[in-house]
C-alpha cells in the first residue's frame, strides 16, 4: 500500500510537473513559425513553443506596465521569441570586455574647443550610414560595430557610403586577438585593418556568419583603411556626445543580457539592472536627441543606436538608448572609432 502511495504520489507530481501549452495560442505560434521561417524537430518544437509562450507573457506584462506608465519603452515580440534568455546572450552577444589592460590601445579623444554641440544629431540624414545588416547566429557583433564606424569615417572622407566586409574581419583577425563568431573588439578590428592596410568591400567579401573558412581578404577589392583608432575616455558620456557631434558614428558596447533588450520594440530603453562594466555587445551610436521639449530634461534624453540583428529587431533594426543617466547600460565604457 506504501508503495502504490508513493507511485501514486510521484505520477501526480509528475503529471504537474509536466510541461503544457496554451491551446488558445495554436494560432499565434503557427503565425510566428511562419513569419520567421521556423522549423523544429518533433522533440525540439514542445519546449521551443513553453519558451516562446513565457516571453510573450512577460512581454505582454511589461507592455501592461507600460500603459500604467512604469516604463519608458515598449517590448515585442521578435525572431528570438523562442530562445530563453541565456541562450540568447550565449549566441547573440560577442563583445569580449576586460577590466584589465587592453591588447591595443588608441589615441586620446582630444575634446574639440569652442564647439557649441546641437542638442540633436542624427548621422542617418547625412548619408553616414549603412541600412541594418543581420549578424545571424553569429557572435561577429564586434565586427558589425566595426565596419558601422569605418564606413562614416570613410563617408566623412571621400563622399562615398560603401558597405564594408563584416566576413573580412571574421575570417582573418584572429592575430589581433579577435574569434570569430566567439566574439571580439572593435579595436582589435581597427587595428588589423591598420596592419593589413585596409578591408574589403562587403559586395566582394559576403557575410555568412560562420568562422570556420580561410582569410579570403583580396587587395584588390580593398574598399577603405584606417590609420589608427581613439579611445574616448571610459564612462564620460558628455566626453561621447562631442565625439558623435563632430566626428560621426562611433563603436559603443554595452550589457545587452537582459530579456527587456532581447525584445525591445520602441521607446527609450532604460534598464535599472544594466551593468555599465559587464558589456557583452558591440554596437553603433549614430546620433542623439531627445522627446519632447525640453532638452535637458534627462528622462528624455537618448542614444540612437544602430544594431546588427535585422530590421525585425527593435524599432526597425534600432534602439533609443537612454542617455546622461548615469552611462546606463554602459554606453560610454569602451566607445571609439577609427581615424581615417
Amino acid at each position: 500500500m506504501k508503495v502504490y502511495l508513493c507511485l501514486l504520489a510521484l505520477a501526480v507530481e509528475t503529471c504537474f510537473a509536466a510541461p503544457s501549452v496554451d491551446p488558445a495560442l495554436d494560432s499565434h505560434w503557427d503565425a510566428w513559425k511562419s513569419w520567421h521561417g521556423k522549423n523544429y524537430a518533433e522533440k525540439e518544437e514542445g519546449w521551443r513553443r513553453m519558451i516562446w509562450e513565457k516571453n510573450l507573457k512577460m512581454i505582454e506584462l511589461h507592455n501592461l506596465e507600460h500603459s500604467m506608465g512604469k516604463h519608458s519603452f515598449t517590448l515585442g515580440m521578435n525572431q528570438f521569441g523562442d530562445m530563453n534568455n541565456e541562450e540568447f546572450r550565449q549566441v547573440m552577444n560577442g563583445y569580449k570586455h576586460s577590466k584589465t589592460a587592453k591588447k591595443y590601445r588608441g589615441s586620446e579623444f582630444l575634446q574639440p574647443n569652442f564647439v557649441e554641440l546641437p542638442k540633436s544629431v542624427d548621422w542617418r540624414e547625412k548619408g553616414y550610414v549603412t541600412p541594418v545588416k543581420n549578424q545571424g547566429h553569429c557572435g561577429s557583433c564586434w565586427a558589425f560595430s566595426a565596419t558601422g564606424a569605418l564606413e562614416g569615417q570613410h563617408f566623412r572622407k571621400t563622399g562615398k557610403l560603401v558597405s564594408l566586409s563584416e566576413q573580412n574581419l571574421v575570417d582573418c583577425s584572429q592575430a589581433e586577438g579577435n574569434e570569430g563568431c566567439n566574439g571580439g573588439l572593435m579595436d582589435q578590428a581597427f587595428q588589423y585593418i591598420l596592419d593589413n592596410g585596409g578591408i574589403d568591400s562587403e559586395d566582394s567579401y559576403p557575410y555568412i556568419a560562420k568562422d570556420d573558412e580561410d582569410c579570403l581578404y583580396k587587395s584588390e577589392f580593398n574598399a577603405a583603411n584606417d590609420t589608427g583608432f581613439i579611445d574616448i575616455e571610459p564612462g564620460r558620456e558628455h566626453a561621447l556626445m562631442e565625439a558623435v557631434a563632430t566626428v560621426g558614428p562611433v563603436s559603443v558596447a554595452i550589457d545587452a543580457g537582459h530579456s527587456t533588450f532581447q525584445f525591445y520594440k520602441s521607446g527609450i530603453y532604460y534598464e535599472p539592472e544594466c551593468s555599465s562594466e559587464d558589456l557583452d555587445h558591440g554596437v553603433l551610436a549614430v546620433g542623439y536627441g531627445f522627446e519632447g521639449t525640453d532638452p535637458e530634461n534627462k528622462k528624455k534624453k537618448y542614444w540612437i543606436v544602430k544594431n546588427s540583428w535585422s530590421e525585425a529587431w527593435g524599432d526597425k533594426g534600432y534602439i533609443l538608448m537612454a542617455k546622461d543617466r548615469e552611462n546606463n547600460c554602459g554606453i560610454a565604457t569602451a566607445a571609439s572609432y577609427p581615424l581615417v
